[in-house]
């Protein structure tokens, strides 16, 4: 038995690249999962019947009573418009125009369906079954090819008026830099993984002018691109530009962490994505920065730690909106 009336909860966890549908009764275990790629240059209405397909066959195969079926929860990034429940053509999904999620799922299943952004659903797993299980005032970063974020206040979500509360990707920390966002010098552009992919080609560049040896300018002559999994492997191999990158992006971090310290006044940050991956390379020199620019006080408090769900916070996350939050 559960500690929610002994219900299973049904998760969806849409994705840009991938699709998840769980089901969980005592979470985070999950009972069954099924993935699918989401291919969204196709469309939505593929994705979405694989999703109807699996959810029924997740249930056929455990034997559930519609009676034990608690809630959908639907994981997505935005924007989206959690109120109705409509996914909102996001930069990953860019075909998923006005997609009334929500109701399809509720009428094919006669079940409650929730949606919410990935970090907000992020935010709700790691503070009820990760790194911020203890705390009443939390954020949840997501860095990876973007940078989202989620906060915990009081022990709830804070959503904001438009579901959109605590965006601090979109924040600018420089008049120039690498972009996010739409906008140069933001958050996202100097701390996401596609922003320090940025930073590191152009680096790259400039050493390659110099005549300064670099294993990323191999990379880049072979590939023609670079990614942040490629600045942290030459970074783990002694690389000083990779590791100089590296120590740079947790430096910039720092910079958000203490607007957010200085805003939320949380007891900790944690960090998914990107933060597993470097660890203490770029957190270090994230909480140096941090500590530098927050309110003393208040960054004397606040711990940064890594997400503790690893690869499983996405069906985490959707099983956790499922239950409410």
């Amino acid at each position: 038995m559960n500690q929610l009336g002994n219900k299973t909860w049904i998760g969806v966890d849409i994705g840009g690249t991938k699709t998840a549908v769980v089901l969980s009764s005592a979470p985070p275990t999950m009972l069954e999962r099924i993935e699918f790629p989401t291919l969204p240059e196709q469309g939505p209405d593929r994705a979405i019947e694989l999703i109807k397909q699996s959810i029924r066959k997740l249930i056929d195969s455990t034997g559930l009573e519609a009676s034990s079926l608690g809630p959908i929860g639907v994981s997505c990034g935005g924007p989206l418009n959690q109120a109705t429940g409509v996914i909102q053509a996001p930069p990953n999904l860019a075909t998923w125009i006005d997609v009334p999620i929500t109701s399809i799922l509720s009428q094919e299943f006669g079940l409650d369906c929730r949606l919410e952004n990935d970090a907000n659903a992020g935010a709700v797993a790691e503070h009820r079954f990760g790194a911020g299980q203890g705390t009443r005032h939390m954020i949840f970063l997501t860095m990876g090819t973007g940078f989202g974020a989620g906060v915990i206040t009081d022990g709830r979500l804070l959503s904001g008026a438009r579901g959109q509360a605590g965006e601090i990707g979109h924040v600018r920390l420089s008049a120039t830099g690498p972009v996010g966002y739409n906008k140069a010098g933001s958050v996202e552009g100097w701390v996401s993984g596609g922003g320090m992919a940025q930073v590191a080609r152009r680096e790259v560049e400039v050493a390659i002018g110099n005549g300064a040896p670099t294993a990323l300018a191999e990379t880049l002559r072979s590939s023609g691109v670079l990614t942040a999994k490629d600045v942290a492997l030459a970074a783990q191999n002694g690389d000083a530009l990779a590791q100089r990158i590296v120590h740079d992006t947790g430096s910039r971090l720092g910079e958000a962490l203490a607007i957010l310290v200085d805003l939320f006044n949380p007891e900790r940050i944690v960090i998914g994505g990107l933060a597993m991956r470097f660890g203490e390379s770029l957190l270090a020199p994230a909480r140096i920065a941090m500590k530098r620019e927050a309110l003393p006080a208040s960054a004397e408090i606040c711990e940064i730690v890594p997400a503790a769900l690893g690869e499983q916070i996405g069906d985490v996350a959707a099983i956790s909106i499922a239950m409410g939050h």
